[in-house]
């Protein structure tokens, strides 16, 4: 491990932070070594990480001062924040702010912000396509990350925006698996009519993060969107239904039902969905899946990670 630069990861036990560090501790030759960065280092995961060679320190994104120190001689950083541990973009901006301060402060040379699109540059708050949220949101998941793009652009460290697509772990972990109706059949729903959604498997985007930081120059001061496949809700009712050997529906509900959902950030949701679908053409353009693979030539399909996941859902 010596001589090798560092690369600080926030959100190290996480879904997109740990498939970082995991990458680098794949890769003994490719010049780096992961320092995984958590709030609780005596955790499971954070043990299991050590116990694969991954340097832990503890620190949190809310205090600017212990990012800082959890930065400090660490070559890159990357900088990723949970909206859905505390639902608050204002929260999410503050985190982001600590990060963007400490990676300078630090001297860090490369920082990656895991991010997305803020959506009212497309729709702006007074546009009733859609309902404003917390009264200065239409998708608050998407915007306040969006918003925070700034203090990264402007902190004078080097920086790369990855814009991420849908996770399909989401169908494990977030309660979007298929489910049987009211008719007895397995359906997966979404308000995406026939549109594309580019989707993900959340370990790839820690490979594809890697593959950033390996390529030294070539992404700083640059936009990176990522996606693994893009496909239809019925092309993904197809691959349920021949991965699990049964029948497999695509129900297309509108963005206005969905947003009536009955779970908590339905409507965040429901709004993120329909942005999906009137920005389609740009939103798929922008997450070039060739691109992608050549971050990371393990890039999986979607049914290529469902094989993979089969058993962690009860269909």
């Amino acid at each position: 491990m010596k001589n090798k630069k560092i690369i600080a990861v926030v959100g190290a036990t996480g879904a997109q932070g740990g498939g970082l560090v995991r990458a680098i501790l794949n890769d003994p030759n490719g010049g780096f070594k992961p320092r995984a960065i958590t709030r609780n280092p005596s955790s499971e995961k954070a043990k299991k990480l050590k116990e694969m060679g991954a340097e832990v320190v503890e620190a949190n994104i809310d205090n600017k001062e212990s990012i800082t120190k959890a930065f400090k001689g660490a070559y890159g950083a990357f900088c990723v924040t949970n909206f859905w541990e505390h639902f608050s973009p204002e929260k999410e901006m503050q985190q982001a702010k600590n990060m963007a301060e400490a990676g300078k402060d630090a001297g860090i040379e490369h920082v990656i912000w895991s991010t997305l699109e803020d959506t009212r540059k497309w729709i702006p708050l007074d546009d009733d396509r859609m309902p404003t949220l917390m009264e200065k949101y239409k998708v608050p998941h998407f915007d306040g990350k969006g918003e925070a793009d700034e203090y990264f652009s402007d902190s004078g460290v080097p920086y790369t925006l990855l814009f991420t697509s849908f996770y399909w772990d989401n169908f494990i972990h977030f309660g979007m698996a298929p489910q049987k109706g009211e008719d007895g059949e397995l359906a997966i729903t979404f308000p995406m009519d026939n549109k594309v959604l580019p989707g993900i498997a959340a370990e790839d985007i820690g490979k594809c993060t890697y593959g950033i930081f390996k390529a030294g120059d070539t992404f700083k001061n640059k936009i990176v969107a990522i996606a693994g496949e893009q496909l239809t809700g019925k092309e993904m009712a197809e691959i349920f239904s021949e991965v699990y050997g049964k029948k497999v529906k695509y129900n297309a509900v509108p963005a206005e039902v969905y947003r009536n959902f009955d779970f908590p950030g339905a409507d965040d949701l429901g709004n993120m969905f329909q942005f999906k679908v009137e920005e389609e053409e740009y939103f798929c353009t922008i997450r070039d899946v060739n691109a992608s693979r050549k971050l990371n030539p393990e890039l999986q399909t979607f049914k290529k990670w469902l094989m993979e996941h089969k058993d962690e859902m009860d269909i």
